[in-house]
């Protein structure tokens, strides 16, 4: 009997994860589903996220060109804060829905309406508060949609392929800003021909993107139940089986904490840390950002693929954020442009690694498939807090210790999200 038990002790486990697809039932990568997933970014990240950040700040420039620089602060809250309510608010929403169109296509159609509607709105608008007004429905729409396309993932991918459709949609994600802030610039003498173009975009992307996932009818899908016990499971934190969950949870937020301190003051680390003139740390940045984006993109090219062939999700994303850390080294002991340089590089890789391969580890430790829209959506709400919470940060340490303390504080918050990662147990 001793035996018995030795042998069960050291019996390997094998992890579970939760998917309504299983392996067996899914043989070959649905690459029309990957080819949406890849795009999808266009159809939020790109119209929203290049507005608020080229086209708004112009209007409000023409606007009262004085105040312009408060507006575009309270801007960026009110956008925080409605992002975090409304991406877990309407991901526990598309979990519960029951339609001919299935529980996420609602909310991504109706929420790219009513974003175009609310940027054609502002394009007929000139007053700065009714403008951030608006922006709050602007935000909860943008978020609506992303909380139901991420979790399409959940819904309709098997565990083995999860890593590479993440993949799509990290490589969508790190090429779509970079394009849509370039188009952007393009209308910054027209601001409303601009907001009308991203309308559009949105709304075309939007239809493309549908047909491409082709999610069908979930009617036949059993209800949720809406009593005490189904309130406290779709609209409540996840506890049964969630260790996993958290542990990915916070080393996401420690990890985008950690790097968000540093791009946070980017052009003063290059003027006042490394003592360059204006010109040349706008050179400096023109290259630290094209190193970001190019060897970022390589990266988030392979490290899906990668994951899925290894079958290792949780090494790479560990790896990659110990690269981060590793990377804040050189800065912190040497204040010279090269060592931003080596920074970019080495952050490059582990954000590549890490906006391929992260989605899928957080879709493996999901507690439930059936709360996955919540539970990203709660994720999400991690991310922005972290972003948050970075420039408040940054903004102290500098304060009080200088920009040299940024780093060694980076460090130490990538170690801590690496640790948290490393400790997750139900994936490999």
């Amino acid at each position: 009997m001793a035996n018995a038990k030795n042998v069960n002790a050291t019996k390997k486990v094998t992890p579970t994860i939760n998917a309504k697809v299983k392996d067996e039932d899914q043989p070959k990568l649905p690459m029309a589903f990957a080819m949406a997933m890849f795009m999808s970014p266009a159809v939020w990240i790109g119209p929203v996220a290049s507005t608020r950040s080229t086209l708004l700040p112009q209007l409000f420039s023409q606007i009262d060109s004085a105040h312009k620089v408060w507006a575009v602060g309270i801007l960026g809250m009110v956008s925080s804060l409605t992002a975090a309510i409304a991406n877990l608010m309407f991901g526990a929403f598309s979990d519960v829905t029951r339609s001919k169109m299935g529980k996420r296509k609602p909310y991504i159609v109706i929420g790219t309406i009513v974003t175009a509607i609310s940027l054609v709105a502002i394009a007929n608008v000139q007053s700065i508060m009714l403008i951030i007004g608006i922006w709050v429905i602007t935000a909860a729409a943008e978020n609506a949609v992303a909380a139901a396309i991420y979790a399409q993932i959940s819904d309709r991918i098997a565990p083995r392929w999860r890593g590479t459709i993440s993949t799509f949609y990290g490589v969508g994600g790190t090429i779509v800003p970079q394009l849509f802030a370039i188009l952007a610039a393009q209308f910054l003498g027209d601001v409303r021909v601009g907001l009308y173009v991203m309308a559009a975009i949105a709304m075309v992307l939007m239809i493309v993107h549908i047909l491409l996932a082709q999610e069908q009818s979930n009617l036949d899908e059993p209800k949720a139940t809406m009593n005490k016990g189904g309130m406290i499971k779709h609209f409540s934190l996840p506890t049964k089986g969630a260790r996993d969950y958290y542990l990915a949870l916070f080393g996401k937020f420690f990890m985008v904490l950690g790097h968000t301190i540093i791009t946070t003051y980017l052009l003063y680390i290059f003027t006042d840390y490394m003592s360059m003139d204006d010109h040349a740390a706008s050179a400096a940045i023109s290259v630290f950002s094209s190193i970001m984006l190019v060897i970022g993109l390589v990266f988030a090219l392979v490290s899906g693929i990668l994951a899925d062939k290894l079958k290792r999700v949780k090494l790479l994303v560990s790896i990659a954020t110990y690269l981060l850390g590793f990377a804040a080294l050189f800065p912190l002991f040497t204040a010279q442009p090269w060592t931003m340089y080596v920074y970019g590089i080495l952050a490059a890789m582990g954000t590549g690694i890490y906006n391929s391969v992260d989605g899928a580890l957080n879709l493996d430790v999901l507690p439930s498939a059936e709360t996955a829209g919540k539970d990203l959506g709660l994720i999400n709400l991690g991310v922005t807090g972290a972003q948050m919470l970075g420039a408040l940060v940054a903004s102290m340490i500098v304060t009080e210790m200088g920009y040299q303390a940024i780093f060694l504080f980076s460090v130490i918050m990538e170690v801590i999200g690496g640790i948290l990662i490393s400790a997750i147990r139900s994936v490999k």
